[in-house]
This record gives structure tokens, sequence and C-alpha cells, in this order.
């Protein structure tokens, strides 16, 4: 089976359907038409086995969390998920593989009304390299600048909860009904609360290498500093089951692949988002406060500060 085989068979046909292509999978290049009075969001993520993910791990969780990924890159942005390109390279032409791989795949997309429209397959070390476009209404996209001194930072979902299932698969002990499990093989990205966030976040960042480290990202270019209150993380019965208090904390704060929404707003806002995020049965909690003086600090409920010796994943 050659590689327009492949194509033929498991990516062509199970696309959604947009107005917007004008020319999808089968040429040189992809025809897309962006509206008037948008702008167009584009972001990439490679996924590699034994590094994103553990090389056992189910291919339709594979296909999901590398189209996950992108799409939370959006919804970080406010961006509503249009079209996504495809860089699939493989060892081997595994159709068992292929088939729970293109499912996974297809089946957020199809969730999230996300049109493939080409990409690129090819032999060799397992590599999976996704573009993700999206449509966000000029001059409305969430960024990470922006935070600003006496602003609250807010979490979506239950930041800690994929670390733990991650580990969980590591250590051979997984079942894939247990929720911690499923929130690392199957994340949800938030795509609806970011557009909610729209005219209410200061800033905005989705948690992939751990909140710390992408808290991080927002205080460096907006120039300010914070504190998060540990007591306040809303960590789940799970996690608290499995790591305890301290244990569950620090997963929370540094585990990352979360593809939880992490950010900013003026006080004033809090209860519109709470209401917009409730709408949605997104759980959001506010867990600290931006300030001028920089450097970020942990507080526990004591008022001691958490030692913390690693902020979260680092590529190199």
């Amino acid at each position: 089976m050659d590689e327009f085989e492949i194509i033929r068979r498991y990516f062509s046909t199970g696309s959604v359907r947009r107005s917007d292509v004008a020319l999808g999978i089968g040429d040189d290049a992809a025809l897309l038409t962006v509206p008037a009075g948008q702008e167009l969001a584009v972001t990439t993520d490679s996924l590699l086995s034994g590094v994103h993910f553990p090389a056992d791990l189910d291919a339709a969780a594979v296909g999901h969390r590398a189209l996950a990924a992108n799409l939370s890159d959006l919804a970080a942005m406010g961006a509503e998920p249009t079209w996504a390109l495809l860089a699939l390279t493989l060892p081997s032409a595994d159709q068992d593989w292929l088939a729970a791989f293109s499912r996974g795949f297809f089946a957020l997309a199809k969730k999230h009304h996300v049109a493939l429209v080409g990409g690129n397959i090819a032999c060799g070390p397992l590599n999976i390299t996704i573009t993700a476009q999206g449509l966000v209404p000029t001059d409305h996209a969430l960024t990470r600048k922006g935070a600003a001194a006496n602003d609250l930072i807010f979490v979506t979902g239950h930041p800690g909860d994929a670390a733990a299932g991650l580990r969980l698969l590591q250590s051979g002990r997984a079942d894939m009904e247990d929720t911690c499990v499923r929130r690392f093989a199957y994340p949800e990205p938030r795509v609806e609360a970011g557009a909610a966030l729209r005219g209410l976040a200061s800033a905005c960042i989705d948690i992939s290498d751990g909140l710390l480290a992408d808290l991080g990202h927002i205080l460096e270019v907006s120039g300010v500093g914070a504190t998060i209150m540990t007591a306040r993380l809303p960590l789940s019965k799970r996690l608290l089951q499995l790591h305890g208090m301290e244990g569950g904390q620090q997963l929370a704060l540094t585990g990352g692949d979360d593809y939880e929404l992490l950010f900013t707003a003026p006080s004033e806002r809090q209860r519109a988002i709470e209401e917009r995020l409730g709408k949605l049965a997104c759980p959001v909690a506010c867990i600290g406060s931006i300030e001028a003086t920089p450097g970020l600090r942990c507080l526990e409920a004591s008022g001691h500060g958490l030692k913390i010796t690693e902020p979260g994943y680092k590529h190199f």
C-alpha cells in the first residue's frame, strides 16, 4: 500500500465538508476562503512516539491527542477551528493502526467541524505534525500579552489529572476508563470556552507544559509577576485519591498535558466569566492574582511559600 492509497483509504473520505474550502485534498495546495472581518489564526505541533505519548498508546487516542493539541492552541487565541493539515511519517503502512488513528482524528475533527484539507505521507520514524487554522473576529484574538497588576488568574477544568493519567499508563496499571487516564489519552480542547472569553480575558494561554511554566510565558511578555494560592487549585477527587494533597498540587502546577485554559482578567469581570463558562458547563477557578513585582510565587494556605524544583516540561 503506497502513500496515495493510504491517503485515499484513510484520510480522503472522512473529513467534514465546509463551504469555505474551495479546494481540499488532492491537489498541490488547498484553496480556502477567509471571510471578511476575520483574522486567520495558524498553529502547528509535532508529536513523537515515546516523547509526547507512550509508544503503546492506542492509535485512536494518538489521533485525538494530535489534533487536540492544535485545537487547544486555537482555543487559547479565542479562535474557531476551521481547517487542518496533517503530515504523517510512518515506519510501515500498518492498516489497523491507520484505521484507529484516523478514527480518533476525525471523531474530534467532526465535533469541532474541522476539515482536513491536505498534508503529506512519508516513510520513517513515527512523527505526527498537524497545522491547524482557525478564524477569530478582527482585533478580538486572545494573546499572552495583556495581563496587568491586580488582574485575577483563572484556570479551567482540573489541572494535574492528565499528568496523573500518564503516570498510570507508564506504570502499566492503566484502566482506560479511569478519569485521569482519559484526561491524558483524550483531552478535550476548550474551544467554546476560548471563544466565550473574548472581550473578558486580558491574557490567555493553554496548559501543555505545566501551569507554572505556561503562566511564566504570560508574565514574561506582559512584564508582570504573580502569586498562586495553592489551596485554590481545583484538584479532582481522583487526583487526590492517587497522589494526596501535596502530590496533587505539585502535579497540578507542573504536570502538563492538561490542555486547559489559563487566563487573566480584571476582578470586575469575574462574575461574567463564571456565568459565561457556567453556561458551557466548563469548570473555572480563580487561583491567584497578577502583581507588578516580577516573579512567580506559590503560597500555601498557611502563607508559607511552596518550593517548586521543576516548574514544568522542557523540550530540551
